[in-house]
């Protein structure tokens, strides 16, 4: 017999994907930009990160950490992942200086709407390719290692990016990792709040960008919210940095002012 506490979290999922396809019948679905810089450089974006957002009936900005959980392993989560890669790749038309990051799961990887949207936005433009970065999580990459090596290697050698999301989370084998070649790293939020002051999360930081560095691959750090964790950050050698200390996700970015972002479907 199922414990209350299982029950009670399975109609919650069933609620949220409930109102994830809700909003997908209502093209409810938006990116949220959040700019990347350079550490060298950071009075201006090196890129930005588009990140799925849906909209409730009430019009109520929902974002992806409230619903991915329950829809990632649904036909739903792929839905999501195609939106997600057309709105990323229409804005990259729209403004031919910008370059965004799109999160996408391994599970996508051979979906046939998903490969057709992403060769449908590629032929739009020869330099779409380069300015497109898919960012997969650890915990992703880890389910099928090897098919992501394969589908990463052939989208490499036609100009895309890749980024390892929540690098330090706790799921790469590294003996796999090796066998990546994830373009960038971005080093999980746990290890980057309060590193001026916590001894643990300097020793942690300090070798997951060692190991980047090793390996070839630019380090992002993740949820940077003070002037002295950026300052931290950048004396360590971490390469660009992403946090609210820089910009909150907005589905109005500074290149859109004055137009209506488009929705999804």
């Amino acid at each position: 017999m199922d414990s209350p506490l299982s029950v009670a979290m399975s109609m919650r999922d069933r609620e949220t994907l409930d109102m994830v396809k809700d909003a997908l019948r209502r093209r409810n679905v938006v990116l949220a930009y959040q700019p990347i810089v350079n550490a060298a450089r950071p009075d201006r974006p090196a890129f930005y990160e588009g990140l799925l957002r849906v909209l409730d009936p009430s019009g109520r900005i929902i974002p992806a950490r409230d619903f991915i959980g329950a829809v990632e392993t649904h036909e739903t989560g792929r839905i999501l992942d195609c939106l997600a890669l057309e709105l990323g790749l229409a804005a990259l038309a729209d403004n031919p200086t910008l370059r965004i990051a799109i999160n996408m799961s391994a599970r996508s990887i051979g979906y046939a709407r998903w490969n057709a949207v992403l060769e449908e936005g590629l032929s739009r433009d020869p330099t779409t390719a380069e300015r497109l970065i898919l960012e997969i999580t650890e915990s992703s990459a880890m389910l099928m290692p090897e098919i992501v090596t394969a589908f990463m290697a052939d989208l490499q050698g036609r100009g895309i990016a890749f980024a390892l999301d929540d690098f330090g989370a706790g799921y790469t084998a590294f003996r796999y990792f090796k066998e990546f070649d994830f373009d960038f790293v971005k080093i999980d939020g746990q290890f980057i709040r309060g590193i001026p002051h916590s001894p643990d999360n300097q020793v942690l930081t300090r070798a997951l960008v060692s190991i980047a560095r090793h390996f070839g691959m630019f380090t992002i750090a993740e949820s940077v919210e003070t002037a002295d964790e950026a300052a931290f950050l950048t004396a360590l050698g971490v390469d660009c940095l992403q946090g609210y200390h820089f910009g909150a996700p907005t589905i109005e970015p500074v290149w859109a002012e004055g137009k209506t972002q488009r929705r999804a479907g």
